[in-house]
């Protein structure tokens, strides 16, 4: 019986099973964008499926898009009378969402898919330039259901579902660093840790630059570091630059190929952060 429900399992054509009624349309993977009218095709021809394969299920759809008005896809998948919940592609150029966001999404599906009595699925789907951030938050997904164990791990599970350049298509930077750091924040909800972590004051001490560029002749680099974070002011939810360093000659030094690992910004008078945090590092010809 295990055998004969394993090899006659349908997966419906267009979508990727990633795991228990967690599906991703593969749109999310190509380079270029549909036409309308091919999009709406697209769309209702995984939905036709849908029900003949699942007629009892209900679905939910996760969409992560840049626009400021309803999706194109909720508009489509109204018509169907299936829930879609839009969320950004990022939050001030970097592949994230901030922590509540991630939270409501986190909770949210945990919800939907643990209704009982109901076969409940959720597609997951972005348009052109979300997978980074579609493939972080279905990271986090899998971790904050205990699908999946160990943040490096699961991450790069779900980045392998596209090719290996898919990102960097979208990214001048490799947003796995950030991606996985706040994976961590959400594998502490499980150990009794605040979550969503309220914010507490970050004192930032140093910069650790573990490789110097070879930017000029002389194989080194003017590094140049801008922190982008939340504004303190109360009720004010936007994006500023909290710190940036001092265009000067004595701030702006070179940095050349040596054997220690330097100690980038030391001795500057760095503040106090709250919430989230994202530091810019830009590497100049000076």
């Amino acid at each position: 019986a295990l055998f004969r429900k394993f090899f006659l399992k349908k997966t419906p054509d267009r979508l990727l099973e990633i795991s228990e009624r967690v599906y991703v349309f593969d749109c999310c993977f190509a380079a270029e964008a549909m036409g309308e009218d091919e999009y709406r095709d697209y769309l209702s021809g995984i939905v036709a499926q849908l029900q003949d394969y699942f007629p009892d299920a209900s679905f939910m759809v996760s969409n992560f898009w840049s626009g400021d008005k309803r999706s194109r896809i909720s508009d489509i998948l109204s018509e169907y009378d299936m829930t879609v919940m839009d969320y950004p592609q990022q939050y001030e150029g970097c592949p994230l969402l901030q922590l509540e966001m991630i939270h409501h999404f986190l909770k949210s599906c945990e919800n939907w898919l643990s209704v009982e009595g109901q076969q409940n699925m959720l597609l997951m789907h972005c348009e052109r330039g979300g997978w980074p951030v579609l493939a972080f938050m279905l990271a986090g997904l899998l971790l904050y259901r205990k699908t999946y164990t160990g943040e490096h791990k699961t991450l790069e599970m779900v980045y392998k579902q596209a090719r290996r350049d898919f990102i960097q298509q979208f990214l001048k930077l490799n947003p796995q660093s950030s991606h996985l750091r706040y994976l961590h924040y959400v594998t502490r909800h499980g150990s009794g840790s605040e979550w969503p972590p309220i914010s507490r004051p970050l004192i930032l001490d140093s910069v650790v630059l573990h490789t110097v560029p070879r930017f000029d002749s002389e194989g080194g680099c003017r590094p140049y570091l801008r922190i982008h974070g939340q504004d303190s002011s109360p009720g004010n939810k936007s994006a500023k630059v909290l710190f940036e360093t001092p265009k000067t000659k004595k701030h702006l030094q070179r940095h050349g190929q040596v054997m220690i690992t330097p100690k980038l910004w030391r001795y500057l008078s760095l503040p106090k952060f709250y919430s989230d945090r994202w530091l810019q590092c830009r590497l100049k010809f000076r």
